[in-house]
C-alpha cells in the first residue's frame, strides 16, 4: 500500500508541470487558477460532507486558512503558472524540490526550529545546482530579463508553498484536522483569485479544447485532490521525512514530460545542476546516524 500510494504522488505531481504548460494560451493565468480549484475545492468539500470528516473550526483558524490558502493555493501558483511562459516546467519542478530547504529556513525563523549543520551544505549545493542548471540558457541568452524574472518568479513561488507548510504546521500543533485545514485553504485561496482576476477584469471563460480541458481536469482531481490525500495518508502512514523523499523524484518524472512535450534538451551543465540540487536535497533529508548504521552493516 506504501509504495502504491508513494508511486501515486511522485508520478501524479511529476506530471502535472506538463498540464500547466499545455494551459498556456489565450486563458490568464488567474482563470486557470481560479478554475482549477475552483474544481477541487467543491470535490474535496463534498467528500468531506459525504463522509462527515469536515470539522467545525474557530475565527482564528479559519483566518489562518485564509492565510495558508493565499500561500499554497493562490498566489504561489500565480507565480508558477506565469513563470511557464518564461522558463520550461520541467526547470520549474526542479526550483520547486527546493522547498524543504526554505522549509528549514522559516521553521527557524517562525519556530526556532534550528536547521541542522548539514542544511548550509545542501543549500550551498542547491544554489550552485540552480546556477549551473541554467548557466548555458542565460550565456546563450545574453542574461535575458524574462529567463531570469521566470526563475525568479519560481523561487517566489516554492517560498510562498514553504510558508503555506508553516501554517500548516502551526494547525497541527493546535490539533487541527489536515484534511479540513487543506479544504477550506483550498476554498479561500480560489475565492482570492477569483476577486483578483474580477479586479484585472479578465474573462473567466475557459478554452473549450481538449487539451485545455483536459489538463484542467487531470489538474484540479489529480493534482489537487488525489495526490494531496495520497501524500498525507503517506505521511501517516510513514512520517514526513519519508514520504518528502518524493521531492527526490518528481523533478525527474517532469524533465522526463518536458523532453518530450516542450523539446527540452540535455546539456552536460543541466544535467550536472540537476544532480547538484537533488544531492542537496538528499542531504537534506538524510540523518548522519541512518548512514553511520548502514556502513556498520555494509
Amino acid at each position: 500500500m506504501n509504495a502504491l500510494l508513494y508511486a501515486l504522488v511522485v508520478v501524479i505531481w511529476g506530471t502535472t508541470w506538463i498540464a500547466i504548460f499545455l494551459q498556456q494560451g489565450p486563458v490568464p493565468a488567474p482563470v486557470s487558477i481560479f478554475w482549477r480549484f475552483a474544481v477541487a475545492t467543491a470535490t474535496i468539500m463534498a467528500v468531506l460532507l459525504i463522509l462527515r470528516r469536515l470539522r467545525p473550526l474557530a475565527l482564528r483558524d479559519h483566518l489562518f486558512c485564509g492565510l495558508q490558502g493565499c500561500c499554497v493555493f493562490c498566489f504561489n501558483f500565480w507565480c508558477f503558472y506565469t513563470a511557464a511562459g518564461y522558463i520550461n516546467t520541467g526547470l520549474e519542478s526542479v526550483i520547486f524540490s527546493m522547498a524543504v530547504l526554505y522549509n528549514a529556513l522559516n521553521s527557524f525563523l517562525f519556530f526556532g526550529q534550528r536547521p541542522p549543520a548539514r542544511f548550509y551544505l545542501a543549500a550551498a549545493l542547491g544554489l550552485l545546482g540552480i546556477v549551473t542548471l541554467f548557466w548555458s540558457d542565460l550565456l546563450a541568452s545574453g542574461w535575458n530579463a524574462g529567463l531570469l524574472f521566470g526563475i525568479a518568479l519560481s523561487a517566489l513561488g516554492t517560498y510562498g508553498f514553504s510558508l503555506g507548510n508553516m501554517i500548516s504546521l502551526r494547525h497541527q500543533r493546535n490539533g487541527l484536522e489536515t484534511m479540513t485545514t487543506n479544504a477550506w485553504a483550498m476554498l479561500y485561496g480560489t475565492l482570492v483569485m477569483g476577486a483578483i482576476a474580477l479586479i484585472r477584469g479578465d474573462d473567466f471563460t475557459p478554452v473549450w479544447s481538449v487539451s485545455y480541458i483536459g489538463a484542467l481536469l487531470y489538474l484540479a482531481l489529480f493534482g489537487s485532490v488525489i495526490a494531496f490525500g495520497a501524500y498525507f495518508t503517506l505521511v501517516g502512514r510513514i512520517g514526513a521525512g519519508k514520504a518528502a523523499y518524493s521531492t527526490l523524484l518528481f523533478p525527474l518524472v517532469a524533465l522526463s514530460f518536458s523532453t518530450l512535450y516542450e523539446g527540452y534538451v540535455w546539456h552536460s551543465n543541466a544535467i550536472a545542476g540537476l544532480l547538484l540540487i537533488l544531492t542537496g536535497n538528499l542531504v537534506m533529508f538524510a540523518k548522519p546516524e541512518n548512514w553511520v548504521k548502514r556502513l556498520r552493516l555494509a
